[in-house]
């Protein structure tokens, strides 16, 4: 057996798709340190910089010498500790919902989300670029899933009105808010149209979104103008908010559905008391003048590297938002230039199958508040020759 998984192993080294790690020797922050040298990092979810932070990291530790560094036990055994009420509480009024979930991951909170509530005679719509974490949730439900094309509100409303006639249970939609490999944002306020004329609940994974878009910081549903119109309001706590784990902010209903039925959340020991008390300082951060000052800084960087990639004839698919691809098709050519990029001191990851569909092969460019404009603009020198390179 074992020699038949080495065998897979060398495969996928042959065809430039064996993933390896890379260990980050300091803290997070647009530089990092790996293998003793400081780089550029343009592969990082922290948006706003608050993974490091001083007021996250203050938060983290008072409640540490309060609270410990464990939880002891799941949600519905021991391990529900005031930080992590408080921060419910809190999350819920930042989406403007009756209530909230905390999970110990957007991976948990998707699977558990959908699994726990729904079943065999609901049906589920989902987008065709949706996260991985979205497509098996939809598995473990054993839910009936019909995959609608990306973005396409045609195509969605003539599959809810092909299966209206036949209707049993109750009907979700699902979509990511801002879409994690191509950067681009749903069309929420069409799809609240849709689901409130065809009696659906709308779920919206923002984790790309929390603490980034919005006047306020509060995400894809409020940059579209529809915040409270999305039933199921799904984000993570460790992009933009700098610290790790996911929450829900629905109705007291669902959440309490979840509470009993959602398996992540009932078989698992909840997240330590810390994480959840800098979560509720980054939710305070954001919405601070310095939180709008931070979405500005962002914004900017956005603005500057995207254009630059452009306006060198790189192809950065539809991106409107700080997660900028560059689309490179296939995985020999795109790691090459991940290694040329790493010694020329750039840190950006190339992402291959089955994270994207075969040729659509990316570098995939995030960018945060705290980079200086003249890094980014020197990145987009390197990245534009670097890539001409290794094309030709």
């Amino acid at each position: 057996m074992l020699s038949q998984w080495q065998a897979e192993l060398d495969s996928l080294t042959a065809r430039d798709m064996l993933r390896t790690l890379r260990t980050v020797e300091g803290a997070q922050g647009p530089k990092v340190r790996i293998d003793g040298r400081d780089l550029l990092l343009l592969s990082s979810n922290d948006y706003l910089g608050l993974a490091n932070h001083p007021l996250l990291v203050e938060a983290a530790m008072v409640a540490i010498r309060q609270f410990g560094v464990g939880s002891g036990a799941s949600r519905l055994v021991s391990g529900s500790m005031a930080p992590h009420a408080a921060f419910e509480e809190r999350v819920a009024a930042f989406k403007e919902a009756e209530a909230a979930l905390l999970f110990n991951s957007g991976y948990a909170a998707n699977t558990g989300i959908i699994q726990g509530l729904c079943g065999p005679d609901d049906l589920v719509f989902s987008d065709a670029l949706n996260h991985a974490s979205i497509i098996d949730g939809c598995r473990l439900s054993r839910v009936r899933t019909l995959v609608y094309p990306h973005r396409d509100l045609v195509a969605l409303e003539q599959l809810m009105e092909r299966e209206s006639h036949q209707r049993k249970g109750a009907w979700l939609i699902v979509t990511d808010g801002v879409f994690s490999m191509d950067g681009d944002l749903a069309p929420l306020r069409e799809l609240c149209d849709l689901k409130e004329r065809f009696d659906a609940l709308l779920m919206v994974d923002d984790a790309h979104g929390t603490g980034v878009l919005g006047e306020r910081g509060r995400g894809s549903a409020e940059h579209c103008g529809c915040l409270g119109r999305v039933d199921l309001q799904m984000g993570t706590l460790g992009k933009a908010l700098g610290c790790a784990g996911a929450y829900l902010a629905a109705s007291r209903t669902v959440i309490d559905r979840l509470l009993n039925r959602s398996r992540p959340l009932i078989f698992s020991t909840s997240l330590p008391p810390a994480v959840a008390a800098a979560a509720i300082a980054a939710i305070d951060l954001v919405e601070s003048d310095e939180g709008r000052q931070l979405r500005a800084d962002l914004e900017r960087n956005r603005s500057l590297l995207a254009r630059a990639l452009t306006e060198g004839d790189l192809d950065i698919l539809n991106s409107q938002t700080q997660i900028i691809p560059v689309l490179t098709r296939d995985p020999a050519p795109t790691m090459a230039m991940t290694g040329r990029l790493f010694k020329e001191g750039i840190f950006l990851q190339g992402i291959r199958p089955p994270t994207v569909g075969e040729g659509l092969c990316r570098l995939r460019a995030t960018v945060m508040a705290s980079h200086q404009p003249q890094e980014l603009v020197a990145a987009a020198q390197t990245i534009l020759r670097v890539v001409k390179e290794c094309r030709t």
